[in-house]
């Protein structure tokens, strides 16, 4: 079983910065594909960004450019840096990992706020 904890959300400006965290517990971190998710009030949850095992990443067209996915398999770690921020980003983010041959995420993080506001 895998528990992931999000942390970094908060209120921030349009054209700010804000750095999401996830620290993962109980699991073999390096051989999941790690990925942040976003849900806004009314729509369905998205995937925003992904980084596999290998380091090989992917992002939703609308962050692209704005946002970067790492992982630090030392730490069980994986962040998201997030720059130039819209109110269009505002929505809670969850942390996710994904199984080898799975294809969709088996484990989720309790989610954390971002909220893009003058």
């Amino acid at each position: 079983q895998v528990q992931l904890v999000e942390s970094g959300g908060g209120l921030v400006q349009p054209g700010g910065s804000l750095r999401l965290s996830c620290a993962a517990s109980g699991g073999i971190f390096s051989i999941y594909t790690m990925g942040w998710y976003r849900q806004a009030p009314g729509k369905q949850r998205e995937s925003v960004a992904t980084v596999t095992s290998s380091g090989f990443t992917n992002y939703a067209d609308s962050v692209k450019g704005r946002f970067t996915i790492s992982r630090e398999n030392a730490k069980n770690t994986v962040r998201l840096q997030m720059n130039n921020l819209k109110p269009e980003d505002t929505a809670v983010y969850y942390c996710s990992a994904r199984s080898p041959g799975q294809r969709t995420p088996a484990y989720w993080g309790q989610g954390t706020k971002v909220t893009v506001s003058l």
